[in-house]
C-alpha cells in the first residue's frame, strides 16, 4: 500500500523519524538502497553504466548511495554534480571509495558520460523545488536533453524522489523537465505528481522505502493513499475449489430504459465478469426483449413500464426479488421519466441490500429530501463531475480544482463511500479514509465506462467485499482494463465501454 502526502506532510515526517532516532543519514542510506534495487530490476543491459545528475539535495544523497551500492555490484558508475553539495561530503567520499567517478557537471563531462549510459539518474532537484528552475538546474537539464536527444538508444531515465522541475504541490512542471522512463519516490507518493500536467513526466511510479517506523505516528495518521494493484489484489475474494455460485453472491442491476438499454448490459456484464455467481436485471419488458440474447448467464425481474422507463408501481415487484440479492446497482441508463422517478423514491423505502447508486439514479437522489438518510449504510456512489455537481451545487469547476479535498468532505457528510470518477479517480469513506487512482486515460473517456465502473463494484459487494475496498478495487480494475484493451486494439481511440469487461478475468487473476 502506497500512501499519498503533500510535501509538507512528508517534511513533517521525515523531522518526526529523525527525533524518534531513525536519523535522516539512515534514511538516505534505505533510500539509496532502494534506489538500487529498483535500478537493478529495471535495466536489462548487460553491462550496466550509471550515470547520475546529481544536486545538492536529499535526493542528490539517495543517488550517491545508490550508485555507490551499484559500484560494489560491479557497475561502472558516475556522479555529476550540478551546484553545491555540502562541506566535505562523506557520502561523495564514501562513493568514491567505492570506485564511483565523482566530478562535477561541465558541458564536457556530461556529453561524453550522457552519451554512453545505459541508465540515467536524475537526482538533480527534489519534491522541494519551486519553480521558476534557477541556474545551472535548468541548463543542466536543457544540455541532458540534447544528449540523450540524440542518442539512437535511449538509456533508462529513473527520476530520484520525482522529476527534476516538478512542483509537487500543485503539479507544475518547468519546461526543461526530463520525462523519466521511472520515478522512484522515497515512501509516499506526493500529490502534486498525480496531476494531468505532471503525470505524463512520471513513466512507471515505484515507491522507495527509507525504512520508517512502522509505528511512528506522524507516518500512522496518513489516511491517504494510492490505489495500486497490490490493494486491489487484496480486497479480491478467494474462490475455493468448492465453490458454486451462491458462495460469490447474488448482484441486482436496476438498471436501463427504452433510450437506454445498453446500460444495463454493460453493468450486468460487469458484475459477471468480477466475480459475482448470479447476475439478475431488473428492468422492463423492452429493455429485456432488446438484451436477452446479448447475456443468457443474467436472470431477469420483469418490472411494469410507464414512459419508455420502470413505472412507479414497480417497487413491490422488486421488493419480492431482492430476498436473495446480496448488492444491488440502481441508476444506470434508468432515464428522467417522472415515473422512473417515483419508482426510485419508492425502491429507497425497500430494505435493500448492500447499494450502488450510479448515473441517472444519482440525479433522482437530488429530488429527494434528506437522501443520503434513504440509503443503507456504506452505500457506494459514483458520480462523475456532472453528477457531483447536481449532489453538491457546486459548479464542475469549483469540483475539478479541488476533487481530493472534496470527495473527503461529501463523503463524511453523507455518511458513505463516494467515488469521484475522471482523471485520478478519487474513492473517499465517511470514516476519513481516501484513495487516489494513479490513472488518466482517454480510453475511458467513452459513453457507458462509468456503467462498467459500476458493475465491478456491484459485483464486489455481491461477494461480500466491503464497500470502500470493493470501490478502490474496482477502479483499479476499470483502469486497467481500459490499459488492456487500448493494446490488444492497437489504440486509445477505439476502445469502446463494451471492450472493458472482457479484460476482467485476466485481471482478477485466480
Amino acid at each position: 500500500m502506497a500512501k499519498l502526502v503533500t510535501v509538507s506532510e512528508m517534511v513533517a515526517i521525515e523531522q518526526a523519524a529523525d527525533a524518534a532516532g531513525w536519523s535522516y543519514a539512515h534514511m538516505m542510506e534505505a533510500a539509496g538502497a532502494s534506489l538500487a534495487e529498483s535500478v537493478t530490476a529495471h535495466s536489462h543491459s548487460p553491462e550496466k553504466s550509471v550515470v547520475a545528475l546529481v544536486g545538492p539535495g536529499n535526493n542528490g544523497g539517495d543517488a550517491l548511495v545508490a550508485l555507490r551500492l551499484l559500484a560494489a555490484e560491479g557497475c561502472k558508475a558516475q556522479a555529476l554534480l550540478v551546484g553545491e553539495r555540502p562541506a566535505g561530503d562523506k557520502l561523495a567520499q564514501q562513493a568514491k571509495k567505492a570506485g564511483v567517478t565523482v566530478k562535477p557537471f561541465t558541458l564536457r563531462s556530461a556529453r561524453a558520460a550522457l552519451a554512453r549510459s545505459t541508465v540515467v539518474l536524475d537526482a538533480l532537484l527534489g519534491t522541494g523545488a519551486r519553480l521558476p528552475l534557477r541556474e545551472p538546474f535548468a541548463q543542466a537539464l536543457e544540455l541532458a536533453a540534447q544528449v540523450l536527444a540524440a542518442r539512437e538508444q535511449p538509456p533508462l531515465l529513473v527520476a530520484v524522489d520525482c522529476p527534476s522541475g516538478m512542483d509537487c504541490q500543485n503539479g507544475e512542471v518547468a519546461p526543461q523537465t526530463l520525462a523519466a522512463d521511472l520515478t522512484v519516490c522515497m515512501a509516499a507518493i506526493k500529490q502534486g505528481m498525480l496531476t494531468v500536467s505532471a503525470f505524463p513526466y512520471l513513466g512507471q511510479l515505484e515507491v522507495g522505502d527509507i525504512g520508517l517506523p512502522a509505528d511512528l505516528p506522524a507516518w500512522g495518521a496518513i489516511r491517504r493513499e494510492v490505489i495500486d494493484s497490490s490493494m486491489a489484489q487484496a480486497a479480491l475474494p478467494r474462490r475455493p475449489l468448492d465453490a458454486h455460485k451462491g458462495t460469490f453472491g447474488t448482484a441486482m442491476i436496476v438498471a436501463g430504459s427504452q433510450k437506454f438499454p445498453g446500460a444495463a448490459l454493460l453493468a450486468a456484464e460487469a458484475a459477471y465478469r468480477s466475480g459475482a455467481g448470479l447476475v439478475s436485471v431488473a428492468a422492463s419488458a423492452g429493455v429485456q426483449a432488446a438484451l436477452a440474447g446479448h447475456l443468457p448467464e443474467a436472470t431477469w425481474q420483469l418490472l411494469p413500464q410507464a414512459d419508455g422507463g420502470i413505472a412507479a408501481e414497480a417497487a413491490p415487484q422488486l421488493a419480492e426479488a431482492l430476498s436473495r440479492s446480496t448488492a444491488m446497482l440502481l441508476g444506470p441508463g434508468l432515464g428522467r421519466a417522472a415515473a422512473t422517478g417515483a419508482f426510485v423514491r419508492a425502491a429507497l423505502d425497500l430494505t435493500l441490500p448492500p447499494l450502488v447508486v450510479d448515473a441517472d439514479g444519482l440525479r433522482w437522489l437530488v429530488e429527494i429530501e434528506d437522501w443520503p438518510q434513504h440509503l443503507p449504510p456504506g452505500t457506494v456512489l459514483t458520480p462523475h463531475p456532472g453528477e457531483m455537481e447536481a449532489l453538491s451545487g457546486l459548479s464542475s469547476d469549483q469540483i475539478q480544482a479541488n476533487r481530493l479535498e472534496l470527495a473527503e468532505q461529501y463523503a463524511q457528510m453523507w455518511g458513505h463511500v463516494l467515488v469521484l470518477k475522471g482523471a485520478f479517480t478519487v474513492v473517499a469513506a465517511s470514516d476519513g479514509r481516501s484513495a487516489l487512482l494513479p490513472l488518466a486515460t482517454p480510453a475511458l473517456a467513452r459513453a457507458g465506462s462509468g456503467d462498467v465502473l459500476a458493475g465491478i463494484i456491484t459485483g464486489l459487494r455481491a461477494q461480500g467485499v466491503p464497500a470502500y475496498e470493493a470501490a478502490c478495487a474496482g477502479a483499479w480494475l476499470h483502469g486497467q482494463a481500459a490499459l488492456r484493451a487500448a493494446a490488444r486494439l492497437g489504440g486509445i481511440g477505439g476502445v469502446l465501454a463494451g471492450d472493458l469487461a472482457a479484460e476482467l478475468p485476466a485481471l482478477m487473476g485466480g
